[in-house]
């Protein structure tokens, strides 16, 4: 059963986190590993570069809509495949445990699943931008 008076702080708080974390993954890469140091890493494992770029930014764009509460079904939806795709191209070869040497796959994947239950759950009542609800 629901908590209808929980369960909006839990989806609050899912979504603040989740967005603040993307949000200073994004970051990193633009201002640590900068946006070409990004790129030439995508490339060191046979991605494009300029997919590098795309990340950065729909982790900064996606992580701020997820925190201000924006679009939070599509954002979030739109993050499973990112997030597949580090498991599988960013940490495969590393192993399952994140504390393996090059991070595990299993981190990623635990994200793209909390994403998917994050896209189920919707924005919440604590969003700048509700999603509007079909109603049948």
């Amino acid at each position: 059963m629901i908590d209808p008076k929980t369960a909006p702080l839990g989806i609050l708080a899912l979504r603040v986190t989740t967005g603040a974390l993307f949000l200073v993954h994004g970051l990193i890469k633009l201002f640590v590993f900068t946006p070409a140091g990004t790129a030439g890493f995508f490339e060191s494992i046979g991605l494009p570069g300029a997919l590098g770029w795309l990340t950065m930014l729909f982790e900064i764009g996606g992580g701020l809509a997820l925190i201000l509460g924006i679009k939070v079904r599509l954002v979030s939806l739109a993050f499973v495949p990112v997030l597949l795709g580090a498991a599988v191209f960013g940490h495969g070869s590393a192993g399952f445990n994140w504390s393996n040497a090059g991070g595990g796959w299993e981190y990623p994947v635990m994200w793209a699943i909390v994403q998917a239950a994050l896209a189920a759950l919707g924005d919440g009542p604590y969003a700048l931008a509700p999603t509007k609800r079909l109603t049948a």
